[in-house]
């Protein structure tokens, strides 16, 4: 089955897309349980770009803010009061990143748990403001001079950024000039790597249509060792099990 629209009428209207984004990352671990080898293994990572409250900040007993060292009522010793800091010399409220993860990554287990790739599943959070983009770009951007292959999926379409054309963009590349036209919704899997003294980037990059299948993304392992993530069969498994038609 080709690719759905996931943003717009009429599936949109019926099933949210953050349903496929969810499910999406433990079908791939999945996948790529069965083809990686050892000492290779995967793992999901969801993270929603919301506030949480740790709880361990306040009294279980009442629920009340506690003032009391835990260390010295554990003791038996007596309550002694923390210090209490004077009011902030300013309250703002900043317009900071706050974007969806969807992502999964693999690590090598014979090397204290070392990341070697990542696959970034893009979210409207990501895309739609210019901090948000800024954000990702960096954050991919850190992963490739770390060493690690990075795969981005980009199904998107509302809107009409694309990521990876930011990324060329940071690297000095300008593929107007070079007459290359980015899709913006597509795949792509990166990885840096060195040549005599030069240090170039290489991509598999593939433009994703609405109507169109899904291709396959090289996973690179090593320098010379590759997994093929098979793009539309992860799809349509998830598709399948959250029964989106």
């Amino acid at each position: 089955m080709p690719l759905r629209d996931h943003f717009r009428s009429p599936l949109d209207d019926v099933r949210s897309w953050d349903e496929l984004h969810g499910g999406w990352p433990m079908v791939i671990v999945q996948y790529l349980s069965k083809i990686l080898p050892e000492p290779y293994f995967a793992g999901p990572g969801v993270y929603l770009g919301r506030f949480e409250v740790d709880i361990g900040t306040f009294d279980r007993q009442n629920g009340n803010h506690s003032n009391v060292d835990p260390d010295v009522a554990q003791a038996g010793g007596a309550a002694v009061l923390t210090y209490a800091p004077p009011k902030p010399t300013s309250i703002v409220e900043p317009r900071l990143p706050n974007q969806d993860v969807y992502e999964v990554r693999v690590y090598d287990s014979k090397r204290n748990r070392r990341l070697v790739a990542a696959i970034e599943i893009v979210s409207p959070s990501n895309k739609d403001r210019p901090e948000n983009r800024a954000g990702f770009v960096s954050k991919v951007a850190k992963l490739l001079y770390q060493g690690v292959s990075v795969s981005i999926i980009d199904i998107v379409t509302t809107s009409h950024f694309s990521l990876y054309e930011d990324l060329l963009t940071m690297g000095d590349v300008n593929t107007k000039r070079e007459g290359r036209e980015l899709s913006t919704t597509y795949a792509v899997t990166m990885r840096m790597r060195y040549e005599n003294t030069k240090r170039l980037m290489d991509s598999w990059h593939y433009p994703l249509a609405v109507g169109q299948p899904l291709p396959m993304l090289p996973i690179w392992l090593s320098e010379t060792l590759a997994v093929g993530l098979e793009l539309e069969a992860v799809y349509e498994d998830t598709c399948k099990a959250l029964r989106i038609g």
